[in-house]
């Protein structure tokens, strides 16, 4: 079975925007949260403003959280769309079995 080259090309968007520790360790702690602003998600983690800025704006590219402006703060969660296309995805990927035997 052959991979949708548009599915690849959002697996790796998903899959960059993940690819740091604190970004995956962000995505855990709003999947415990309905809604977090900014000034929570930073309390949490004992980075800088400016780096959690920069990681949960490679997470809102990616798609994979949402943020929207109340006043004067921005809250953040998990954009649900894109969360259940990620988990399809991979599933999709994972779920392939190599054809190969040449490694064993």
């Amino acid at each position: 079975m052959k991979i949708n080259p548009e599915h690849i090309d959002k697996m790796t968007l998903f899959a960059k925007a993940m690819g740091h520790p604190t970004r995956m360790e962000i995505l855990a702690f709003l999947l415990e949260q309905d809604t977090c602003y900014f000034g929570d998600i930073h309390e949490v983690f004992p980075n800088a403003k400016a780096t959690i800025s920069q990681h949960l704006k490679e997470l809102k590219n990616a798609g994979l959280i949402q943020g929207e402006i109340e006043g004067p703060k921005v809250k953040y969660c998990i954009n649900k769309e894109n969360w259940e296309l990620a988990r399809l995805l991979f599933d999709e990927f994972f779920s392939l079995k190599p054809k190969s035997k040449c490694c064993h």
